[in-house]
């Protein structure tokens, strides 16, 4: 049976925290930082407690720069990045020695391939490409692109060798794109750098990969809003995230339209084309980078396949809103 549910076609999430001044004293002894940034082209928010302004400064510009590390090593627009390196190599044979960063979340994004049985793939760069740019262009992929670019894409094709830490794509013209798992491997990865400052109680966002750490001095947990994203649509519900990540995605500003028939941004790899049915899937994980590539995940699936899908991810709640046939229709799995 589906659930109605009171705050319905949920998209943004709204950090409440992040109206509230740059620097507050939180309680004695304590004080509440908010810093703010450009990054991955999105924007990358953090919220934190700290003893002192100079320690807040400190962790704040190790964090920074453990994110632009992230950035020059996963991002596939950057021409000389780690990832685009490894790219070059497709179909040579070789096995490439990667970065613990690099090999770390290609592990993580090959685990949820496994599991979601290709609905998640970080091999579909070639792909992920060719349909970015008919998003953009407005102009439909051919059939000859489309089957050129499928032949260099399957996770499959990627062999990871923990013992050396190492990487070999088989396939000439693979290419990787980690894009919709590396924003929810970089907030888990900043995470780690306040705790080595010893900041427990944080909060970090890029682009909506939203996670928390500890709750604020006496609180019971971070405040975060969930809106429609509609225009002019006010409709919000309020949860407490606490030692947690929470994701969404959805199609509602880009998307394409091609003979009279709409599809998403959201590509699923197996096909390289857009969604044709509206779906909009939050996803609650222990950690970012699930949160981060589960979304995907679900939204490929769709209602029926992501509720058997969700029982390979312990600990994973999902809020999915699909609409097929004209017909709304909407699951949860727990509250959040």
């Amino acid at each position: 049976m589906n659930t109605r549910l009171s705050f319905c076609f949920l998209l943004g999430i709204i950090l409440v925290a992040f109206l509230q001044p740059s620097c507050a004293v939180a309680q004695p002894g304590t004080a509440r930082f908010v810093f703010r940034r450009g990054l991955m082209g999105t924007q990358f928010n953090v919220i934190f407690y700290a003893p002192d302004s100079l320690t807040a400064q400190r962790a704040n510009a190790a964090v920074s720069a453990r994110m632009d590390s992230l950035n020059q090593i996963m991002s596939d627009y950057m021409d000389g990045s780690e990832i685009n390196q490894l790219s070059a190599t497709a179909g040579s044979g070789q096995w490439v020695p990667a970065s613990a960063d690099l090999f770390n979340v290609l592990k993580k994004a090959q685990a949820i391939a496994r599991l979601s049985n290709g609905r998640f793939d970080p091999t579909v760069g070639p792909l992920s490409l060719l349909w970015r740019r008919a998003v953009r262009r407005k102009e439909f992929p051919t059939d000859k692109e489309r089957r050129r670019a499928r032949r260099a894409v399957g996770y499959k094709l990627m062999e990871l060798d923990s013992t050396t830490r190492s990487v070999r794509l088989r396939r000439k013209g693979m290419r990787l794109d980690v894009g919709g798992i590396g924003q929810g491997f970089a907030v888990d990865e900043a995470l780690a750098v306040f705790h080595r400052f010893g900041i427990q109680s944080s909060l970090v966002d890029i682009g909506g990969d939203i996670l928390a750490d500890e709750s604020p001095p006496d609180k019971p947990g971070w405040r975060v809003d969930i809106g429609s994203g509609k225009a002019g649509d006010a409709d919000t519900t309020t949860i407490l995230l606490k030692n947690a990540a929470i994701t969404t995605s959805g199609d509602t500003y880009r998307y394409l339209e091609h003979n009279g028939r709409r599809y998403s941004h959201i590509m699923d790899p197996r096909s390289g084309l857009g969604l044709r049915h509206f779906v909009r899937a939050t996803v609650w994980a222990p950690d970012g980078y699930q949160a981060d590539a589960l979304t995907k995940v679900f939204s490929v699936a769709g209602l029926q396949k992501s509720r058997r899908l969700l029982s390979r991810f312990p600990g994973v709640k999902l809020l999915i809103l699909e609409n097929k046939k004209g017909k709304m229709h909407a699951w949860q799995s727990a509250p959040f």
